[in-house]
């Protein structure tokens, strides 16, 4: 997996599925959230996040109050995040 960031925009190229994924991840977003409200993240293919991405996440959107952008690349990973309701929790579009 590989991150680079821009300005508040994450993207994350490879599969999200290790513990050490999510701690890069956190990483690179903790630095931006401190100074902006707003927040994109594009997830280009990998197919699943793991429980605790989804947790900070959702944590940063309903207990921070970040404005939350996910773009995904994958079909899969969209139908996950819409079994689990977050749709429109974290503003998923597709690419």
């Amino acid at each position: 997996m590989e991150i680079s960031v821009n300005s508040n925009t994450v993207t994350i190229v490879g599969n999200i599925k290790k513990v050490s994924d999510f701690q890069s991840i956190k990483n690179s977003i903790e630095p931006i959230v401190q100074n902006n409200r707003r927040l994109t993240i594009k997830i280009v293919d990998s197919l699943s996040l793991t429980s605790t991405t989804i947790g900070y996440l959702n944590k940063l959107v309903l207990k921070d109050n970040i404005e939350l952008h996910v773009v995904t690349g994958n079909s899969k990973l969209y139908s996950l995040l819409e079994d689990l309701n977050l749709i429109s929790t974290f503003k998923v579009s597709r690419v």
